[in-house]
């Protein structure tokens, strides 16, 4: 979830009508929406254990639960602002370097838990994931922007919200 504007990062199966005609990435008010829901991978070629702690610096993937597509960025224009391009692209075979973000941690803290706020940079592009105010007019109306920004921001925090989590590896071994 998007720290100041509360909306959820969001993707369906519609493409952009321009830049790179891949799915579209947008960000939704409502809680309860399964299109607002992604699971968090590695980098591709690398095993973790379910649980394992995701270290500040560590590079995930974002896998669109519904669609399997990967979170993407690269350097097309995004439609409303004219920043970096933030698409769904690939599927659970199909990935690149296009997909890999690494996590910063906003604050104290070394991993990356539920209530922690952390901002997303691509590694490709530098941008980091954004939204603002600026609403879709058509097609995904009153959805809001995601794309990427070059400069670290007040207002490019994220926070996990509602899903599911597993315990980690650390709180397991501490029972």
């Amino acid at each position: 979830m998007h720290e100041r504007t509360k909306f959820r990062l969001h993707s369906h199966n519609v493409p952009y009508g321009s830049g790179s005609g891949q799915q579209s990435v947008t960000s939704f008010p409502n809680v309860d929406d399964a299109n607002s829901y992604w699971i968090v991978r590695p980098e591709a070629d690398t095993y973790v254990k379910p649980g394992d702690n995701i270290k500040s610096g560590s590079v995930i993937r974002l896998q669109h639960m519904r669609t399997r597509k990967w979170l993407h960025s690269h350097l097309h224009a995004s439609p409303i602002s004219g920043n970096l391009e933030v698409s769904c692209f690939g599927d659970d075979g199909n990935s690149d370097t296009g997909d890999y973000w690494r996590i910063e941690i906003v604050g104290s803290g070394k991993t990356w838990r539920q209530d922690q706020r952390i901002r997303l940079l691509h590694v490709d592009t530098s941008g980091y994931l954004h939204t603002h105010d600026k609403k879709f007019s058509r097609i995904a109306i009153g959805q809001q922007e995601v794309c990427g920004v070059r400069e670290k921001r007040a207002d490019n925090v994220w926070l996990a919200a509602e899903g599911v989590y597993l315990p980690t590896n650390e709180s397991k071994a501490a029972v």
